[in-house]
Parts: C-alpha cells; structure tokens; sequence
C-alpha cells in the first residue's frame, strides 16, 4: 500500500464536521484511510484491527534506514523483520 490514489466520500454533516477538526491535526485523511481499510480486509473488528497492527509495525521497519545496513545470512534485516511479520497476518 504505497501508492495512494484519491477517492471522495458523502458524509453526514455530524460527521463531516468531527473530520474537518481532525484534519487541523493532520489526522483525518489516515484515519479515514485506516477505518476503510480496517472494513475491506476483515469482517470482524478483532482480525481487522490485528491485521493493521501487522501493517503498521511492517512500515516501521520500512521507514527504519538504521536497519537497512545490517544482514543476516545475506538477507537485510528489515526484509527478515517484515517478512515475519506479514506470516502473523490472519
């Protein structure tokens, strides 16, 4: 999920009016892209929320560039990292 393309949305105003006030603390467009996600990859909130712990951890080590030096039986240690991580996916 590195490309991310626009897509506009109705909302009710309630709604609307609680992301524009996220959207002053640059939160509105990932917690919306988060809760869809959330919805698409999993039906029950437990595997859903689970499974965005998983990504989330994985771009961690991404955005991590310490860790993009060190190998292990010629592997980058991110690559080992994120590799495991996405076998803990449900």
């Amino acid at each position: 999920m590195n490309k991310l393309v626009p897509y506009s949305v109705y909302l009710p105003v309630e709604y609307y009016d609680k992301i524009r006030e996220l959207a002053q603390q640059r939160k509105a467009s990932s917690m919306v892209r988060d809760a869809i996600c959330m919805i698409i990859d999993g039906g029950d909130v437990y595997k859903s929320g689970y499974n965005k712990g998983v990504k989330d951890s994985i771009k961690i080590i991404d955005k991590c560039k310490d860790i993009e030096h060190i190998a292990i039986k010629g592997k980058y240690l991110n690559d080992v990292l994120a590799d495991q991580l996405k076998e803990l996916e449900k």
